[in-house]
């Protein structure tokens, strides 16, 4: 029916019909518009292929059921290089293939898809991959945020950092709306403590490999730590420059940079002594780690890590909604019922998924590690997102991790 009523959209526009293959209609497109070159590439590579590998267990198990019949999924990828314009034409791509949903992993990528995707007769949600708070403030009944918010992350660096006896940090983190929320919140939150922003060079980790002007401008300021990252590969190459211009400080590494990846590619965690960052797959508390970890290792022949599971995990979000909505016809009402698919626990994903606000906000726990002595620490998963103590008896009942989550008082001011 949906496939339908994109016709008669279509027609009514003097446009024309945009599907002829037999048995399309048994099929839902689900699209991904995210960087698969450049210096980014790695890090796209990693969310896509959380989906695909997603999509084959789904469609392998029957499908869902939906507007009374059956349906598989196809996957639609396309390269958008981190470039927002780009992401807008694929947007615009994909919905001519009748996408019910875009998965972005780049919030500035995000922005333009978001101006769009309530058009009439061209509907779909966006499947945002960000942990940007500014993200979940955003008006659209069609949008889904499905990564931890780095609100505890921006918190708990500082905290940590003013522990261990630094005062003075430089920063430099990405370009684009995701690394300016970052390095404005931390810095917000790292002066009321009392500490310093010595530097501030934000630097381009999609498209340059290079860093070695915005690192000479933060050395020079004689920093204790500095915040840095972006993509995964490109920070590692950040710290390898750093360590080879003398840096013996720490690192404070956002979010989107995976530790247990950085560490692959530096062949281990010398130089990344000191350094705090997001917990790495394995070190999170869950029966279901280590065999997503496997899998996903003999498909594709590469390490996972959190993005990927979160992508598994979405995709299979995203189905459950369907299902739950007993309709692909109506993507505000397979939207709505993002609710009832939930929770997505620890039995049989990697990072529990609990709640939805109605702006798409998932709440996910959040957990640091610490490279200490050369080894990943101990980490906690953090339940960051209510005080409330009936709200966190329910949700410690319903966990499946391995070890209670914790919960964390978010004192960090959300920006505007």
């Amino acid at each position: 029916m949906r496939h339908f009523k994109k016709v008669i959209c279509f027609l009514a526009l003097a446009s024309i019909a945009l599907w002829s293959a037999p048995g399309f209609a048994a099929e839902i497109i689900v699209g991904f518009s995210g960087p698969l070159s450049g210096p980014a590439g790695e890090y796209g590579l990693d969310c896509v292929s959380g989906i695909e590998m997603a999509i084959k267990e789904i469609n392998a198990a029957g499908g869902v059921y939906a507007d009374g019949q059956k349906y598989t999924f196809r996957l639609e990828k396309i390269d958008d290089k981190a470039n927002p314009a780009i992401a807008e034409t694929n947007a615009r791509q994909l919905l001519g293939k009748n996408a019910l949903a875009i998965f972005v992993p780049v919030f500035s990528s995000a922005i333009p898809m978001l101006k769009i995707n309530q058009e009439e007769c061209g509907e779909f949600i966006v499947m945002g991959y960000t942990s940007s708070y500014r993200a979940s403030r955003i008006k659209n009944d069609l949008f889904v945020l499905f990564a931890p918010m780095f609100l505890a992350e921006a918190q708990v660096f500082a905290e940590q950092a003013w522990e261990k006896g630094w005062r003075k940090v430089a920063m430099v983190v990405t370009h684009g709306a995701y690394g300016d929320e970052w390095r404005e919140t931390f810095k917000n939150y790292w002066e009321s403590l009392g500490g310093a922003i010595t530097a501030d060079k934000p630097a381009n980790y999609y498209t340059r490999t290079d860093f070695v002007a915005p690192l000479t401008a933060a050395l020079a300021t004689n920093p204790d730590g500095i915040l840095i990252g972006g993509p995964t590969g490109t920070t590692a190459l950040v710290i390898e420059q750093a360590r080879k211009m003398g840096f013996k400080g720490g690192f404070m590494i956002v979010d989107q940079a995976k530790m247990d990846v950085i560490a692959q590619i530096l062949d281990g965690t010398k130089l990344m002594e000191n350094s705090i960052g997001v917990t790495t797959i394995a070190g999170i508390p869950t029966p279901s780690a280590n065999t997503f970890i496997k899998r996903f290792q003999a498909t594709y022949k590469r390490a996972a890590n959190t993005e990927s599971a979160l992508h598994y995990t979405g995709m299979h979000l995203l189905a459950k909604a369907i299902a739950a909505a007993e309709t692909q016809d109506n993507v505000y009402a397979v939207r709505a019922s993002f609710a009832k698919a939930l929770p997505m626990l620890a039995d049989q994903h990697v990072l529990e998924m609990h709640s939805i606000t109605k702006g798409g906000l998932i709440h996910i726990g959040t957990g640091l590690q610490q490279v200490k002595d050369g080894k990943f620490q101990k980490t906690d998963v953090l339940l960051w997102w209510t005080n409330k103590p009936e709200e966190i008896a329910n949700i410690t009942k319903t966990s499946k991790y391995t070890a209670p989550m914790k919960p964390y008082k978010l004192k960090i001011a959300p920006l505007d």
